[in-house]
């Protein structure tokens, strides 16, 4: 069932079916597998290095049939086929890493309770002292405890995260050289700390980011609606900011939880 799941949301049935038969037609056009077919279909992406093919030792093997995946090139009528198809697919919600995040998961059960009873916070939480329910998350970077503040607070059903950049624990820049993935990382960073103090992405009502370079815009905007696009929080966009350290892109969010 937890294929089924995944059918459902890309479409349904009948768009899986079409999706079948445009993948046949491409195989019998090629003397091919469809698996070899729907392999060298991710292959072509460029930002597929590799697929994984499921194999069950003491079964007939198919070694041989998979490596025809990595000799098979299409043609403009193949593509022309395979889009067709695909375009009609509705976009699986969630991003790579996602699949046991949110649904459809791709667990037996549906949810995670295959696996856990509950998922432990990304971050330390305390509470703050002399501010009795006041609640704050830490990441583990140097500079929190240097410069003496939290990742990120919680006041009630208020979650403010500090601005936050793409370092890791250690205090090393990640990607220095690309707003777009330090918004990546960083945004992980901040949804862990409003998820640690018992939020989600849902909950994020506004975010303020902060560009070195106005030309990053367009890109680090795109990674921001992968992330808050269903959401679409109150947000600010400043460009020509005289960052500290080697970063490109700083972003900061507050999220109001609903009521308990």
């Amino acid at each position: 069932m937890k294929y089924k799941r995944f059918i459902d949301a890309a479409g349904g049935w009948p768009c899986y079916q079409r999706l079948l038969a445009a993948l046949g037609d491409v195989a019998r056009k090629h003397g091919v597998s469809v698996s070899n077919v729907a392999s060298a279909w991710a292959l072509g992406h460029d930002a597929v290095r590799a697929t994984i093919i499921g194999a069950r030792l003491g079964e007939s093997q198919h070694r041989d049939d998979n490596l025809k995946a990595l000799r098979l090139t299409f043609d403009d009528e193949d593509r022309a086929t395979l889009d067709a198809a695909t375009d009609a697919l509705t976009e699986i919600p969630g991003d790579c890493g996602d699949e046991y995040r949110k649904p459809p998961f791709l667990t037996a059960s549906g949810d995670l309770s295959h696996h856990l009873d509950a998922l432990p916070p990304v971050f330390d939480v305390v509470e703050v002292a002399g501010n009795a329910g006041r609640m704050r998350a830490d990441s583990g970077s140097v500079w929190e405890a240097k410069a003496g503040f939290s990742r990120a607070v919680r006041d009630g059903r208020h979650i403010a995260v500090s601005g936050t950049t793409a370092t890791t624990p250690g205090g090393d820049p990640v990607c220095p050289d690309g707003a777009e993935g330090q918004a990546v990382y960083l945004l992980d960073k901040i949804l862990a700390a409003i998820e640690s103090l018992g939020g989600g992405a849902g909950d994020v009502i506004r975010t303020r980011i902060y560009l070195r370079h106005a030309s990053d815009w367009e890109a680090v905007s795109a990674v921001h609606a992968r992330v808050f696009g269903d959401v679409r929080p109150a947000n600010t966009l400043i460009g020509g900011v005289d960052l500290i350290g080697p970063y490109d892109v700083e972003i900061e969010a507050d999220a109001l939880l609903g009521e308990e």
